[in-house]
């Protein structure tokens, strides 16, 4: 059973990428938000894989967030179609509301940003801060490397199992989307479901 309004946090690049397979992943993801009637939380540009995420889930019909720092709106874009466009004053209070308004975060490929965002809401939920689904979409092999050294800060005893698994992987999109609505449900179900 899928959650009826879960909101989707993305994470992605700002950038385009230099495989056609990025755009397509983004466009996908995009259309799943719309076709299952949830809402999109994004960082509110309109370049590269952002733009094609938020793109894709208005053409498919869903409800659009986007919050983007006064300082990016030129560097990325704002995006003027969106239902929301918050303008904050730093990248904390980026991630703050991007993250309250959120039921689950998904990282599609992406550069550094991508990779912090990612990594410090994986670290909250490890934390207790939250039980909010956290996930991966390994794209065409982009995030081999990084799941292959994750896999080692595990075998060499710097992240328990128990870490590791709280980060779910996947290279099919509409799998890893079903996997998140089942973890968001459990957990929804939970007593002690904690918010950020």
């Amino acid at each position: 059973m899928m959650p009826p309004s879960l909101s989707l946090c993305v994470y992605c690049g700002s950038r385009a990428g230099g495989e056609p397979s990025y755009s397509a992943a983004a466009a996908e993801v995009g259309t799943l938000i719309g076709r299952l009637g949830w809402q999109l939380v994004y960082g509110g540009g309109r370049a590269g894989l952002m733009g094609c995420v938020a793109d894709s889930a208005i053409a498919s019909g869903a409800r659009t967030v986007g919050v983007i720092p006064q300082s990016l709106m030129q560097r990325e874009l704002g995006h003027q179609g969106l239902d929301e466009l918050h303008v904050v004053e730093t990248m904390h209070e980026r991630k703050q509301m991007m993250a309250e308004r959120s039921d689950a975060f998904i990282a599609l490929p992406g550069g550094i940003g991508t990779f912090e965002e990612l990594f410090e809401v994986w670290t909250w939920r490890q934390l207790g801060y939250h039980d909010k689904p956290v996930a991966l979409l390994n794209v065409d092999g982009y995030y081999d490397k990084l799941i292959e050294f994750l896999d080692q800060t595990q075998d060499r005893g710097f992240v328990a199992a128990a870490q590791r698994k709280l980060l779910l992987v996947d290279s099919d999109a509409a799998t890893l989307m079903a996997r998140i609505a089942n973890a968001a449900l459990m957990a929804s179900r939970s007593d002690d479901y904690r918010r950020i």
